[in-house]
């Protein structure tokens, strides 16, 4: 059993990976802007947070084995985030990353194809800068798990493919559940075998 922070619990991510965590037993302090809206579960304390605000999140997370961010990239200055995890002590950080900086062709990322949709490129570049950012880092044990490309609410299956920096696809296309994505976050938590790399996950 560990002890883990999660900021944006109650997002569709969060909230798939909050119950994966308390299902498995962990103690969770979920994190929130809005904390009425984490679900009440086994081993979760819900806390009022802002992930811009590292004065007051080292002091929501000290104490934890791991903090995992599930947070939106565009607004969010991740250099925040990681200052609170020095102060409060936390070395180990997790990251729910992005499937547009994974490669459909060696050096040929997603996010640079001339038919990605328009209205994701801020979030989808954000979430590349991001991630070039944490390869910057060598005092953080981060990692960095990148969905595939549809990542949509599903069912829990266990039946999932692992990689590291190509996009995960099969004949019905790259996608994967925000159901089996908890599992494959929480397995790293778990049995870390990731660390200060981007792994992804997919059917």
């Amino acid at each position: 059993m560990a002890k883990i922070a999660l900021i944006g619990a109650s997002g569709n991510a969060g909230s798939r990976i909050l119950k994966e965590l308390s299902d498995r037993g962990h103690q969770v302090t979920a994190i929130a802007r809005n904390p009425e809206k984490i679900a009440a579960l086994p081993g979760v304390t819900a806390a009022a947070g802002d992930a811009q605000d590292a004065a007051s999140l080292a002091g929501l997370v000290q104490g934890h084995d791991a903090v995992i961010s599930s947070v939106r990239f565009t607004g969010t200055d991740f250099s925040i985030i990681t200052d609170a995890l020095r102060k409060a002590g936390v070395t180990r950080y997790l990251v729910v990353g992005g499937a547009a900086s994974l490669e459909i062709a060696p050096g040929q990322r997603l996010l640079d194809q001339p038919d990605f949709p328009e209205a994701y490129k801020e979030e989808a570049t954000n979430g590349a800068a991001t991630l070039d950012y944490l390869r910057t880092l060598d005092d953080l044990e981060w990692t960095f798990l990148s969905p595939s490309a549809m990542f949509v609410p599903g069912e829990r299956t266990g039946k999932f493919r692992l990689g590291k920096d190509a996009l995960l696809s099969n004949e019905n296309g790259s996608s994967i559940s925000f159901e089996d994505y908890a599992i494959a976050m929480v397995d790293e938590i778990e049995n870390p075998k990731h660390i200060r790399q981007r792994f992804t996950v997919g059917y």
